[in-house]
């Protein structure tokens, strides 16, 4: 199996590269794994809540895509601190198609 390279950065500035996530696991399943500070993840996962929200790098927008009418509507629980590039981390598959994905961790709610 090969593995899917991704890049956070947190909101002291540390980068924390994962260089072991597999494809079909969610970013949000690898930063947790990975200890990525401010990746909570209250919901487990699920899309109910807006603890793992992250900002995908530009570059990587087209290629993670839009949020689904659902993460769209938790993204609004947010939305003093939501960007154009805002995701949910748990909503984001990982795929060779995102093989070096860079995001940057949003703040605390």
């Amino acid at each position: 199996m090969s593995h899917i390279v991704v890049t956070l950065t947190q909101q002291d500035g540390t980068v924390v590269r994962i260089d072991d996530a597999t494809a079909d696991e969610s970013l949000m399943e690898a930063a947790r794994r990975a200890g990525v500070a401010g990746i909570v993840a209250e919901c487990g996962g699920v899309c109910s809540c807006a603890t793992c929200h992250v900002y995908v790098a530009e570059d990587w927008i087209g290629k993670v895509g839009e949020p689904d009418e659902v993460e769209d509507e938790m993204l609004d629980m947010v939305d003093h601190i939501r960007r154009p590039n805002s995701r949910l981390s748990c909503q984001i598959r990982l795929s060779e198609a995102v093989n070096g994905l860079q995001a940057e961790v949003a703040p605390d709610l």
